[in-house]
C-alpha cells in the first residue's frame, strides 16, 4: 500500500484531491482545508464522489480507518495513497486545521 507522510503531503496542498474518512460528527469539529469527507461507513456508497485518473490521499483521525480505505479504494482501481498518522499528526506538525465544531 502507497502511503505519505503528513508534511510530505503539505508539500503538494493544495492541488491535489485529500479525502477524509471520518465520520462527519468528527469532520464538523475539525478537518484538514480542501478535504472532502466522505465516511469509511459509507464509501462504498459515496466512491461517485472520488475523483478518477488521480491520486488520491486517504486520511482519518490517526491512521486506522485511512489504511482500511486506501486499501479499499485500490482493490476498485483507485490511485489511492494512506496519509501515516491523519490529521492528529498534521495538527502535530503545524499543518493548518479549520475548526467549526463547540468543542470545550
Amino acid at each position: 500500500m502507497k502511503s505519505i507522510s503528513v508534511d510530505d503531503l503539505a508539500a503538494l496542498v493544495p492541488g491535489v484531491p485529500i479525502i477524509d474518512v471520518r465520520e462527519a460528527e468528527e469532520y464538523a469539529e475539525a478537518s484538514v482545508p480542501g478535504t472532502k469527507n466522505l465516511p469509511l461507513s459509507a464509501l462504498p456508497q459515496t466512491l461517485g464522489d472520488v475523483p478518477i485518473g488521480r491520486t488520491v490521499y486517504v486520511m482519518c483521525a490517526s491512521g486506522g480507518r485511512s489504511v482500511r480505505a486506501t486499501a479499499f479504494l485500490a482493490e476498485q482501481g483507485y490511485d489511492a495513497v494512506n496519509v501515516m498518522g491523519g490529521i492528529t499528526e498534521w495538527y502535530r506538525n503545524g499543518h493548518p486545521v479549520t475548526y467549526s465544531g463547540g468543542g470545550n
